[in-house]
């Protein structure tokens, strides 16, 4: 990013902060936080309605029943939802979501929850079968992430975690207390693109770890020179995506992981999307840029089973280059009076029955399996794209394998009122922002025939849509636009603080 791009993000950052503490001073007044609540009311009635869409069909629980419901009728209320639920992402309507789905696969990963339903691994003890399953997971998942290239004494290790979030809060608390009991860091700062997943923001707020946020270039990757100088002697890791959630591009983590390793830090590849895809795709002679282990200066990278590993939700897998660095992990206490307490990941008590399932996923797919999953993603992918290519009002953006971004070229086509047009077609696409585009992460229900096609022509059909009606107005797309432009953005977090709110009242 050249000279002129980083003073236009510095400008717009500085704005943003002013126009934000302006705001929350605003709303203290009361003809002003009255005026603002209308407006939120008038934002929130499309989200309410795709929050609650069973409000006038099912009947509602805001306090126990005085007896308990007969089983049948309770599971008949379930497969009702679920029905209605199910036919959009098995027809490949959905970006990402769900990412096998073939009712034999899906079958199989839920009797191996069955039958493991009742466990638990905090008690090793009593269920050491999860002890077990997990250990395996954890090796599998580093031998195709290049352990083999790792010649340290203790190997690459790792814990099997309740997604890729979780996987990255670990890897930054893991940073974190290293760094301190080591170097006697006390102001951490982590380094990461603008494009790094929201989960470190999160690591940010919950550890107290400061994230300084850097540009990327017109290929949507990060900006290596913008990495380098946000690194300063309490700088206790630097992060890549392979690939970025938003634009699907990998970062260029060679370059990024070898000054990691130059200056004597950490380094983080956040592979939770591409880690079950990229070795398969460079194995399929694709050009993938080396992300994993056998970059010496990649320390940790997270990856998620439960995403193209074709698990049963809720399981992910963090690993680390040496057991010296997972020692710091890990949560232990001796003097407690329930006894010795010890846990490797932030929850206590966890489900072993997805740990069962995603070691039954990862035996039953195989290499072979992974390798002609991706191979049809893959051809799916390449087909989206040179769709796409062929509608003049829109362009994609970067390079990217299969996770597919694309934005407006033409002033008179707003992406989100395309979004929302596309909503209308039955089609739940991801909506994102700087710059205002939508992505569709390819997945194997997408490779199904006729799939493709008809997102295109729905696609096309939007974008006419769109331009044949100018001043049609409504939807979620006004939404959208705020949020991508409001400089307050306290107002956004507000917005998104009351739709957190409608998801939870009865």
């Amino acid at each position: 990013m050249d000279i002129t791009e980083r003073a236009k993000q510095r400008i717009r950052t500085t704005g943003e902060t002013l126009a934000s503490s302006l705001f929350e001073f605003a709303k203290r007044l009361p003809i002003v936080k009255n005026r603002i609540a209308a407006e939120y009311d008038k934002l929130l009635v499309d989200l309410r309605k795709s929050a609650k869409p069973y409000a006038d069909e099912f009947a509602t629980s805001s306090r126990l029943p005085s007896s308990g419901r007969p089983h049948a009728e309770l599971l008949a209320e379930l497969e009702a939802m679920r029905e209605r639920e199910e036919s959009r992402w098995r027809e490949g309507f959905v970006s990402g979501g769900v990412y096998h789905g073939e009712p034999e696969h899906v079958a199989m990963l839920e009797r191996a929850y069955a039958i493991h339903s009742q466990t638990n691994p905090l008690h090793s003890d009593i269920w050491p079968s999860i002890s077990k399953f997990e250990a395996e997971i954890v090796a599998m998942t580093a031998d195709m992430l290049g352990s083999h290239a790792v010649h340290e004494p203790d190997g690459v290790c790792g814990t099997v975690t309740s997604g890729g979030t979780e996987s990255i809060l670990l890897a930054i608390k893991t940073y974190r207390d290293q760094a301190k009991a080591e170097r006697g860091i006390s102001r951490p700062n982590m380094v990461a693109p603008v494009t790094a997943h929201a989960a470190f923001d999160k690591a940010s707020q919950y550890f107290g770890v400061e994230l300084r946020k850097t540009a990327i270039g017109s290929d949507c990757r990060a900006d290596v020179a913008a990495a380098k100088r946000a690194v300063d002697r309490n700088t206790i890791c630097m992060i890549g995506s392979a690939p970025a959630f938003a634009h699907g591009m990998v970062d260029p983590i060679d370059e990024l992981s070898s000054y990691a390793k130059q200056r004597g830090i950490g380094f983080h590849t956040d592979a939770c999307l591409g880690g079950f895809v990229l070795p398969w795709a460079r194995e399929l002679g694709r050009a993938v840029p080396e992300f994993d282990f056998r970059l010496p200066g990649v320390t940790s990278i997270s990856v998620d089973t439960h995403k193209y590993g074709y698990a049963a939700k809720g399981t992910s897998v963090l690993l680390h280059r040496s057991k010296a660095q997972r020692k710091f992990q890990w949560f232990t206490i001796t003097d407690w009076p329930g006894g010795m307490y010890m846990s490797p990941t932030i929850a206590g008590s966890r489900p072993g029955g997805l740990s069962a399932a995603c070691w039954a996923a990862l035996q039953s797919v195989g290499r072979d399996g992974y390798l002609a999953a991706t191979a049809k993603i893959l051809a799916a992918a390449d087909q989206v794209r040179a769709g796409i290519a062929t509608i003049p009002e829109l362009e994609l953006l970067g390079d990217p394998l299969w996770v597919i971004a694309f934005r407006s070229r033409d002033p008179k086509v707003d992406i989100y009122r395309v979004l929302d047009a596309m909503s209308k077609r039955h089609w739940n696409l991801n909506g994102l922002h700087r710059p205002a585009c939508m992505h569709i992460a390819i997945t194997l229900p997408h490779t199904h025939e006729g799939v493709v096609e008809r997102l295109i022509h729905d696609l096309e059909q939007a974008v006419a849509h769109v331009k044949a009606t100018p001043g049609e107005h409504g939807g979620m797309a006004p939404v959208y636009g705020l949020a991508g432009t409001l400089p307050a953005r306290g107002a956004v977090r507000d917005m998104l603080s009351l739709y957190l709110d409608a998801l939870y009242e009865v």
